[in-house]
């Protein structure tokens, strides 16, 4: 006798409530063992496998390759088999633990329930049901060990929800029906009070008439966009999605909320070419880039100009500064510009510092990293030089204090004592929060890295 259950999609963290379906990996009719990868998403952040907590025979996949999925709306249902549904009980009910361990799968619910009573048709509800598995992603594992659980707020009742995101909902002409608001996300609720919308009036299509991120941002583009009108001939429109898609969104919060400021200074790259060129000529097997030994320089001078390691918390209207350099650089992949964090980089040597810049830019490039590899930054570097450019006004990384720019190295006049001679020059920029210091500690900072790059020798004075 089999049981048809419907695994939801689960929560992948880091606050994401969506994600697009790229690739189904099973197809209706086909047999799945328990914590097979299903389906491939992408997020905000990156792409996944996402596993199934149920072993059986795959009865329906909702959705197609293309569609976005909300985090606890239906994923696929599998019509689980009594012999693969013993496997996940027995380990529930093997060793002496079995009953706390029991317990704490139950706790671990990841997905918003708007259903009422102790045992949630819809979601995700494998936690519940499994103490050995749970919607988790591919090398994440799933033992009985103890993890980290992220619990949402559950709703009161209301009918099966909605499974599609493709797209913002038409708002309906009646009014929302009475009682209270139903948001379960907090992220709703802050796009909501950033763009002005009371979210009371805000009409809900998730389960129960829950008010989602698409609900709020349908609000917030009929009440700006003009009447439509139709595409001139040979107009083309992409949507954004994806990677693209969440820069975009973080770009735009960046323009939005920091008052920047840009200060900007040309330098004499020649003791840095020279530098580069012996280092990489002891040890040409590890080999030292260009944009590391920047990084390098910038490192030292944040622990003389300590105000630009920061953050700005635009809630409590405080500065936030780290003694840790969490460095971010821009790099830009096939599904558009990210910017990856090295940890802790003020521990790692010149060369390490160079082979991680290097590792982590491949692994951006070919979609392999984790989301949690791109968060967390405390100060940004950007070689926008790569691109043939001098110089740009960057934007800062929200909620990051600063960014320091590099443009390329090219040949110009220099005047050198009394006589004017070709050197290679540089133009350095650093974008700053004006909230988080003044002119005096940019100019300062931006002084300090200039100084180095012509002479990196003054480096081993602060090292």
């Amino acid at each position: 006798m089999s049981t048809e259950r419907a695994f939801a999609l689960p929560d992948l963290g880091e606050g994401l409530t969506e994600a697009e379906i790229l690739a189904w990996l099973v197809a209706e009719g086909d047999e799945v063992a328990v914590d097979q990868p299903v389906v491939e998403v992408e997020t905000a952040k990156a792409s996944v496998e996402v596993p199934c907590p149920y072993g059986g025979t795959v009865t329906r996949l909702h959705g197609a390759a293309g569609d976005t999925v909300a985090v606890g709306a239906p994923l696929i249902t599998v019509a689980e088999t009594a012999s693969a549904a013993a496997v996940p009980r027995a380990r529930r009910e093997t060793g002496p633990e079995s009953r706390a361990e029991t317990g704490a799968a139950t706790e671990q619910t990841t997905v918003p329930s708007t259903r009422k009573g102790s045992a949630p048709a819809g979601g995700n509800g494998a936690a519940e049901h499994h103490a050995g598995s749970g919607a988790v992603l591919v090398g994440y594992g799933t033992g009985s060990g103890a993890r980290t659980s992220r619990r949402r707020a559950r709703g009161a009742g209301g009918p099966p929800r909605s499974t599609m995101t493709g797209g913002p909902p038409p708002l309906r002409d009646e009014p929302p029906s009475p009682g209270p608001v139903r948001v379960v996300s907090p992220l709703v609720r802050r796009m909501a009070r950033e763009h002005g919308v009371d979210i009371a009036t805000v009409p809900g299509s998730g389960e129960g008439g829950l008010v989602l991120r698409r609900d709020v941002a349908a609000a917030i583009e009929a009440r700006r966009a003009p009447a439509h009108r139709p595409d001139p001939p040979r107009t083309h429109r992409t949507p954004l999605r994806g990677t693209h898609r969440a820069m975009a969104e973080h770009l735009e919060r960046s323009r939005r909320e920091i008052p920047e400021a840009t200060v900007w200074v040309d330098a004499d790259a020649t003791g840095l070419v020279e530098l580069r060129r012996t280092l990489n000529g002891a040890a040409p097997e590890h080999p030292v880039s260009v944009l590391a030994l920047v990084a390098r320089i910038a490192i030292a001078g944040l622990a003389r100009f300590p105000e630009l390691n920061a953050h700005f918390d635009q809630e409590r209207r405080e500065v936030v500064r780290f003694d840790d350099v969490h460095l971010g650089f821009a790099a830009q992949t096939p599904r558009g510009l990210v910017v990856p964090v090295i940890r802790e980089a003020q521990g790692l040597s010149t060369r390490r510092l160079s082979a991680r810049l290097a590792g982590t830019a491949e692994a951006a490039r070919s979609g392999a990293l984790e989301p949690a590899a791109m968060v967390g930054g405390t100060f940004t570097v950007n070689n926008y030089g790569v691109f043939g450019v001098d110089g740009s006004a960057a934007i800062i990384p929200h909620p990051q204090a600063a960014i320091l720019g590099l443009g390329r190295i090219v040949r110009r006049p220099w005047v050198v004592g009394e006589s004017v001679v070709p050197r290679p020059v540089t133009e350095l920029t650093l974008a700053f929060d004006h909230r988080v210091c003044d002119g005096g500690v940019a100019g300062g900072f931006l002084r300090y890295v200039a100084d180095r790059v012509e002479r990196p020798d003054l480096l081993l004075g602060d090292v």
